[in-house]
């Protein structure tokens, strides 16, 4: 979105201002009618447009295209130029939303001093549009885990091509943080980033807010490709989309190009796409909820989000991210991190993963009684009452059982806790737990824990 269109009847009017802008490091694009001026803004669009009032043999005159290109690019600033100006064809241009009027036969200096004062507005339009989508705000990913430094090496290759991208991964895993960080990481990174919430958006609304509409009375009000063009479109829990929408989306990716709801013109982009799930897709289309061609075409580049379970190793450095973050956001206290309180996240369980995470470090904050270190008995459910001796609740189940069969239900619990807080490694849970690691996997063993721990079995057999 760095160049110019000048749009003007007379070829050695075009030619003079294209070599005048190229002389002071503008790209410039042509054209000398209305066709070649719409088709022009539907191929990409530009920074900045010149446009003539009075455009010969053509179907509108600049009026008219002001119009659309404020309907249909109303970011795009205008400068009319005109050989016939006068203050009533000023006015009126001024009134349509053209940034500033020039008459014909102009000065060179003149035209620049309004060309760089536009080029400026529509830097900071954009700007302040991107402040309020949130586009500018960093993909931040915190980790050091294995299973974190494979992803993250998997993002960086995938965000060096233009590949279609399928992340797949448990709800709350961070899929929309990875297509972030792909977009933020890639040549589009100064283009928008546009998610499509699928599970959210109403069936029946879904292709009007993808394709936007055109009304005789609203004009056009564009959809999310449209918004999306020369960036990202982030297709979001991609398996809950329409089944009737999909040859349309599929479509649009073959061809770069669809029609809005009632209009009639064919709108291009250039889009990049990536999508997201925590459905099983094949499975899906088995069942029929999803075409095969479709996931063909949006399963280019597979990437695996790890679940929180697989990188247990960060919890500690995610959990100190978002205490900084909501001290710094919503002035709560910047309370440590004591290894303990580490060792209890570590040993408990995440199926909402890191979004689970993030809100139990909030919840913490917000509940807690002061600003020293927090304690593992503040870790537990909203509403429960922290018991602070060191007794333990028994429940009718263990009281009711014999103290052999108590004391190794309690080991077997405690052990596998310990494993899966260290990502099944053996080593250093018996590290932890003060044993010989040939003592641990005796004890393993006797407990009934051989090869029970999600994939660690190879170690824990011992083999």
């Amino acid at each position: 979105m760095s160049d110019i269109l000048i749009v003007d009847d007379e070829r050695d009017i075009r030619e003079l201002i294209a070599d005048i802008l190229g002389d002071e490091g503008f790209q410039t694009r042509t054209a000398a009618n209305s066709d070649e001026a719409i088709s022009a803004l539907n191929a990409a669009e530009p920074a900045l447009m010149i446009l003539d009032i009075w455009l010969k043999d053509s179907r509108m005159d600049g009026i008219d295209i002001l119009k659309q290109v404020k309907r249909n690019n109303p970011e795009v600033p205008v400068v009319i130029i005109s050989g016939h100006g006068n203050i009533e064809i000023a006015v009126a241009a001024i009134k349509q939303g053209a940034y500033d009027f020039i008459e014909k036969p102009f000065n060179i200096d003149q035209l620049m001093v309004v060309i760089n004062r536009a080029m400026e507005t529509s830097r900071l339009r954009r700007e302040n549009s991107a402040l309020k989508k949130g586009e500018t705000r960093g993909a931040e990913m915190l980790g050091n885990s294995a299973a974190f430094r494979r992803l993250r090496d998997n993002l960086d290759k995938v965000a060096k091509s233009n590949g279609r991208v399928m992340l797949t991964g448990e709800p709350g895993a961070g899929k929309e943080l990875a297509a972030r960080y792909v977009h933020q990481h890639s040549p589009r990174a100064d283009a928008p980033f546009v998610t499509v919430p699928c599970a959210s958006i109403a069936p029946e609304r879904m292709e009007e807010v993808l394709f936007g509409r055109e009304t005789p009375e609203r004009g056009v009000e564009p959809g999310l490709l449209e918004q999306a063009h020369g960036g990202v479109i982030y297709f979001d829990e991609v398996a809950d989309m329409p089944l009737g929408t999909q040859p349309k989306i599929l479509r649009v990716l073959t061809e770069q190009q669809f029609q809005r709801a009632g209009g009639a013109d064919k709108v291009r982009v250039d889009l990049r796409v990536i999508s997201s799930t925590h459905r099983d897709l094949p499975t899906e289309i088995a069942a029929g909820r999803f075409r095969q061609e479709l996931f063909d075409r949006l399963n280019v580049v597979p990437v695996v989000v790890p679940a929180l379970s697989d990188r247990r190793d960060d919890i500690g450095p995610l959990a100190s991210h978002f205490i900084d973050r909501f001290h710094d956001e919503q002035g709560l206290p910047a309370r440590e991190l004591p290894d303990e309180t580490v060792a209890a996240l570590q040993a408990m369980r995440w199926p909402g993963n890191i979004r689970q995470l993030r809100n139990v470090i909030e919840r913490v904050l917000i509940l807690g009684d002061g600003t020293g270190p927090i304690q593992p008995a503040e870790l537990e459910p909203q509403g429960a009452t922290p018991d602070n001796s060191e007794t333990l609740s028994l429940g009718p189940q263990i009281t009711a059982m014999a103290l052999r069969e108590a004391r190794e239900m309690f080991e077997r619990e405690y052990l596998l806790a310990q494993i899966n807080r260290f990502g099944g490694n053996i080593s250093r849970t018996a590290q932890f737990v003060g044993m010989e690691r040939s003592a641990l996997h005796r004890k393993l063993k006797s407990l009934g824990v051989v090869g029970g721990v999600r994939g660690e079995d190879d170690e824990i057999s011992g083999k």
